[in-house]
């Protein structure tokens, strides 16, 4: 009799009056459940780190530009004191169209660049477009110095003016000016537009540029009808990335030695440093951050239209 049989058949034994009933069959044992730790645990590190290393600092400044009233509650007569000054109002001013001056200044250089690099072949055009990346790991103030060295005071431009004419002083002083900001900002951030347009052309497709140009479609109308409309996306990140960059600059406008032109980080630093004004420079800083983070949740939207 086979065990199938055999079993069968001791199933159908009737069960005898007052025996015991049979045992319910257990679980199958089986491999023990793994303990996973919650992801809670694992949030709780970098939450405490980002809390400690700029929440807390950013409540504090909050905190120190509303002072404390006679009564024990809080005064906001900094901000209309602070929002009233000249030196205020100017330093808004500048700060506006220095970071929306520059910000132009790169898309129109940067995307002029990243034509010649991605389309106009040349030797080095690789070696170029690497040291894109390589330049966007370098501290503004290092960008700014090398500037000083050619058309500074005593650079080389005006060393070999005087040493050419004899003169007692060269011609070029405008590192000093708004001017001069303007030109380094822009010098110094551009790259910054370039990355994400070689990223974009990198990825368009040569056969619409071969198919204009077989039509008879010049250079510039390619550029206009084929290349922009694909570039917009990549120009839209880039000009927000480096509007938010240049609005928070402070190592450029420092280092340049403009001491005419003062921009709000400018303005904080000299509140704080200089005059011992600390309500006043937590003022000038929440509303710049107000304007920095604004302009981020901008230029995040932007990015992820762009799929950046």
């Amino acid at each position: 009799m086979t065990a199938a049989a055999t079993g069968t058949a001791t199933a159908a034994v009737p069960r005898a009056p007052g025996d015991p009933a049979p045992a319910a069959p257990g679980p199958t044992p089986g491999p023990a459940r793994s303990r996973t730790v919650p992801a809670v645990v694992w949030a709780l590190p970098p939450v405490a780190v980002l809390a400690l290393a700029f929440l807390y600092p950013l409540v504090l400044v909050v905190q120190q530009s509303v002072t404390p009233d006679d009564g024990g509650g809080v005064s906001l007569d900094p901000y209309p004191d602070v929002f009233a000054s000249e030196v205020f109002r100017d330093a808004l001013t500048t700060t506006v169209w220095l970071a929306v001056g520059s910000t132009v200044g790169c898309l129109v250089l940067g995307f002029v660049l990243a034509l010649v690099i991605a389309f106009v072949p040349f030797p080095g055009g690789r070696a170029v477009a690497r040291f894109v990346d390589v330049f966007l790991s370098f501290p503004s103030f290092l960008i700014t110095l090398a500037l000083l060295f050619i058309y500074g005071s005593v650079g080389m431009a005006n060393g070999l003016w005087t040493d050419v004419t004899g003169a007692a002083d060269g011609p070029f002083h405008f590192l000093t000016t708004p001017g001069g900001v303007l030109l380094a900002e822009i010098t110094y951030f551009t790259p910054f537009v370039m990355r994400p347009l070689l990223a974009a052309f990198s990825q368009l497709d040569t056969g619409q540029l071969e198919v204009a140009s077989s039509l008879g479609a010049g250079p510039v109308r390619i550029i206009r009808q084929v290349i922009l409309p694909e570039a917009l996306p990549a120009l839209a990140a880039g000009g927000s990335l480096v509007l938010v960059m240049c609005l928070n600059e402070f190592g450029i406008v420092l280092f340049t030695g403009a001491k005419d032109v003062t921009t709000l980080p400018m303005l904080v630093y000299s509140k704080a440093i200089l005059e011992s004004d600390y309500p006043a420079a937590c003022v000038v800083a929440v509303v710049n951050i107000a304007i920095s983070v604004g302009l981020y949740v901008l230029y995040r939207g932007v990015s992820r239209r762009a799929g950046a």
